[in-house]
């Protein structure tokens, strides 16, 4: 009953996994085998329906593509205004996510899963946009075709001639709550193609000469339905494991055939090979070793294993198991796969033998009676002289030495208790030593051990003493429970020997993997990917390695790291350019160019195959064990990972540039073309109108003073410019003295007095406020351009305040304004470059003022922000470090000057 109990590990993950489950939202994909089936149109019938129930249904896009029938279903729904978005002198209509995620309904419905967004948007692909919706807990109703999923894309593409470019990972379809299969009859699709109600008439005559023929609607229907019984089937095989449900359920016929040491394996795997194709069933090769097929001499070995690879040619998924017991291992293995069928080799034995020593066949049967046995007949022959010549050697004869002195110590330790003890007792020391014995040097040496012991216990304990005659026959019982005792337990030794071993080896895979993996997630650089790879696949397998990887051409070329000179030597760059270009292994223990020294293997990612592993090994076995290859497989996928992650960190870092680039572009051209053009044009209509003679005085000096003006502001801005260019080049150097702040403050205000006349400005600042050391020229500037930006963005008459305070370490000084406040969630974005508080102004500026300022007060180690007053207005603050201020006698008056000009 225990066995067959849930457990309560996979119950707790179960349960977490439920949890996150909640607080997302559920994804159902209408699915469908081409346009014209109507998914969406099924889709739509089932948002009415939820409507109808109450749930709060929004229409973020649908596709109608002109069907009359699909559109009267959005009639009465709320229909969310699709986002226009300029793209090649054209508007296009996308998705608004932002407008749904500020809704929030309970449900979105967002056709065509599948869709590249325009250029521009938030994510490349509309799944992405789904992934979003769901992570927010809406639930989200889309509709996909089977030529869009992934895996499938270059099957539909052979089939059908046309490659499809918008596709959706597996895993997303995968992951979905729920799939609803919209099918239709291929003859039926035509018929309504013909009708017009797939594509408009131009359109559906050259789909009908094309994708729609009906050979291929066939093929893709069937596609379709097979993905869906995959869907479901890897469902219901979740649902057995979580629940410990061992019997199998036969809802997929899948067949495992069992792989034995002997001759007839190419036998069975063409009889499986046959019944999977008649079936149209999954078929497994499965190889189970025993403790005695450990002692497998090398040729029956390589015989199992090349028989694995002609079923892995052939299609079946192959697996070698450990057990000690074949029958059970196979049974528990076939169902916990849900396999309902097992072909397993079956030879006639005489009826004796039997009856004694029940066959395979046998044992399956009473292990799992649900499962429907093939028996294959095979006439195994005697192995060749060769491989008799291969058997194990000479036994090792040291175990039967020690347990023949363990025997011998054992009688004499015991001849001193037969005063005290009785001869029951003394027969327990003896067991003991037998049961020793044979759990530290196995069964041959445990049944010596259990014979000396009968034979020295006979001679020197039993009566007649020192004699092999026994008067009393119950010892033969006790002779006999001996050598039974030792002989279970040299049984029970070996197969924990075996078990132990087994799992040692286990966990070296999963340690040298989760190392590997390790590493490699630290990693931040292509170089140290392949440095860590190289050093981690020559440790764990012994060999030499290398990896290749591909040019902005498409072309392998070498690493130029000094380390892998020479392992650099071995390799063959055409080998690893096909490997690349066909993404399938190649060289060493492949089919494709076998004579070749290493074995080159694609490093496939999820996205794109990334490079090509090199690796040689110093013993050539490591390509016939099938648990190493997939170790090196796994090895490979964990440094494809690795390079693929690397390499969108760097593309999303190039784009950030990008970005970032362009933003300060355009900023600097909007600079340029507003706030340098307005008053270029404006001096120059000036100087035209003072180059006329008959200009009165007093206009002239007018035109003169306005002239002035402009020039002014010409230079302050260019200043702006070059001072910003500065400071993010490090050319200005903080010069701290110790100054006082009022100073400093009355400084800036005389500076802006013609800015500032018709505006209130007051400093509040404490009585006994100490002298701060900063350089007075920066810190003079960043009060100049608050004190400039607050009476720029607030109306005149208004009061602007400069208070300071000193605590915690910090000198705090801030500008308030009665003005109309920061733009709301903007307050940060404006210490960007060229970010100004109105996009739209005529205000002059280019919107460098408080980068500025931000870059200033940074460097002297402070910070600055911005918000908005409880009682209306705007408050910027900056923090500058504050320590006491020296004696007056300690205060040394320096010239001090600037690289910032003023």
């Amino acid at each position: 009953m225990d066995a067959d109990r849930p457990n309560p590990d996979r119950l707790l993950e179960s349960l977490k996994e439920e949890e996150l489950a909640a607080a997302r939202g559920k994804l159902k994909i209408f699915f469908g085998a081409c346009a014209g089936v109507g998914k969406t149109y099924a889709m739509l019938q089932a948002c009415r329906q939820k409507q109808a129930e109450g749930v709060n249904v929004v229409i973020g896009l649908v596709e109608t593509h002109g069907r009359a029938e699909t559109a009267i279903l959005l009639d009465g729904m709320h229909v969310l205004p699709p986002r226009k978005v300029p793209y090649r002198d054209r508007i296009l209509a996308e998705f608004d996510l932002d407008a749904a995620l500020a809704l929030k309904p309970a449900l979105v419905v967002v056709d065509e899963l599948a869709h590249s967004n325009v250029e521009g948007s938030r994510h490349q692909k509309r799944w992405q946009d789904v992934e979003e919706l769901l992570s927010a807990g809406i639930d989200v109703h889309t509709t996909l075709n089977v030529q869009h999923i992934e895996s499938l894309n270059d099957v539909v593409g052979s089939i059908t001639g046309i490659r499809v470019r918008e596709t959706v990972p597996d895993r997303v379809f995968d992951a979905a709550d729920e799939v609803t299969l919209v099918d239709l009859p291929p003859d039926e699709l035509l018929s309504r193609l013909e009708a017009g109600k797939v594509y408009l008439a131009d359109e559906a005559a050259r789909a009908a000469r094309n994708f729609f023929r009906k050979g291929n609607l066939i093929a893709l229907r069937e596609l379709a339905l097979r993905r869906t019984a995959d869907r479901v089937d890897a469902q219901m095989r979740a649902y057995r494991a979580d629940r410990a449900i061992v019997s199998v359920w036969q809802a997929k016929e899948r067949l495992v055939v069992c792989i034995g040491p002997g001759q007839s394996g190419e036998k069975l795997v063409h009889a499986a090979a046959r019944l999977a194709a008649k079936l149209q069933a999954d078929w497994i090769a499965v190889y189970v070793e025993t403790p005695a097929l450990q002692r497998l001499p090398p040729a029956g070995r390589a015989r199992v294993l090349s028989v694995l690879k002609l079923a892995e040619d052939m299609g079946a998924e192959t697996a070698t198991l450990a057990g000690s017991d074949a029958a059970t291992t196979l049974a528990a293995y076939a169902k916990s796969r849900n396999a309902s069928k097992l072909v397993i080799g079956h030879r006639l034995m005489p009826g004796w033998r039997r009856k004694l020593l029940p066959g395979l066949a046998d044992r399956l049967a009473e292990r799992a009676a649900e499962l429907d046995l093939y028996l294959v007949g095979i006439d195994e022959t005697a192995p060749p002289a060769d491989e008799r010549r291969s058997q194990p050697g000479k036994p090792d004869w040291r175990g039967y030495g020690a347990a023949t002195a363990i025997v011998a110590a054992t009688t004499v330790a015991t001849a001193a208790l037969l005063s005290v003890f009785e001869l029951a007792n003394v027969v327990m020391v003896f067991l003991l030593a037998v049961v020793g014995v044979a759990i530290r040097y196995g069964r041959g040496p445990g049944a010596l051990a259990a014979m000396l012991s009968v034979l020295g216990l006979d001679f020197f304990f039993v009566p007649p003493r020192f004699a092999f005659t026994v008067n009393d026959t119950q010892y033969v019982f006790t002779f006999a429970l001996m050598l039974v005792v030792a002989l279970v337990i040299g049984q029970l030794a070996a197969q924990l020997r075996f078990e132990a071993t087994i799992a040692r080896l286990r966990e070296r895979r999963a340690s040298e993997l989760a190392g590997l993996a390790q590493q490699l997630s630290a990693a931040l650089i292509t170089e140290q990917i392949v440095g860590i790879a190289i050093d981690r696949i020559d440790s764990i397998f012994s060999a030499n390695s290398a990896v290749l990887l591909p040019d902005s051409r498409e072309r392998i070329h070498e690493p130029s790291t000094p380390s892998d000179a020479a392992t650099l030597a071995q390799t063959d760059n055409s080998v690893a350019q096909w490997v690349y270009d066909h993404q399938q292994p190649a060289g060493q223990g492949t089919s494709t160019l076998p004579s070749t020294p290493a074995r080159y293997l694609p490093l496939k990612a999820p996205i794109r195959t990334r490079g090509v592993l090199a690796i040689q090994p110093a013993d050539r076995a490591l390509f016939e064990t099938p648990e190493d290859m997939r170790l090196l497989d796994a090895c490979a996928a964990q440094i494809a990972l690795a390079l693929e992650r690397v390499h969108f960190v760097e593309v999303a870092q190039d784009a950030l540039v990008h970005m970032e680039g362009e933003r300060l572009r355009n900023g600097l051209l909007a600079a340029v073309s507003h706030d340098l053009r307005t008053p270029l044009t404006a001096l120059v209509g000036l100087a035209d109108t003072l180059s006329q003679n008959e200009l009165p005085p007093v206009t002239r000096k007018e035109l003169t003073l306005a002239v002035g003006q402009k020039a002014r502001g010409i230079a302050e801005l260019v200043g702006k410019l070059l001072d910003m260019a500065r400071l993010q080049a490090g050319a200005v150097k903080v010069k701290r003295d110790w100054q006082s702040l009022e100073e400093v403050i009355g400084s800036a205000r005389r500076q802006l007095e013609p800015v500032l006349s018709g505006h209130k400005v007051s400093a509040r600042l404490p009585a006994n406020l100490p002298l701060c050391e900063f350089d007075p020229v920066l810190i003079e500037r960043v009060l100049v351009n608050l004190l400039e930006n607050a009476a720029k963005y607030t109306p005149p008459g208004s009061e602007i305040v400069v208070s300071a305070s000193v605590g915690d370490g910090m000198l705090r000084v801030c500008v308030d304004d009665n003005g109309p406040g920061l733009p709301a969630g903007r307050e940060e974005s404006l210490f960007a470059k060229f970010e100004r508080g109105e996009s739209e102004s005529a205000l002059p500026g280019v919107g460098l003022g408080l980068a500025i300022c931000r870059a200033i007060v940074e460097a002297h180690g402070g910070r600055i922000y911005a918000e908005n007053r409880n009682e209306g207005g705007a408050r910027f603050v900056f923090l500058l470090p504050f320590s006491a201020s020296p004696s007056i006698d300690e205060t040394r008056t320096q010239a001090h000057s600037s690289d910032l000009p003023i």
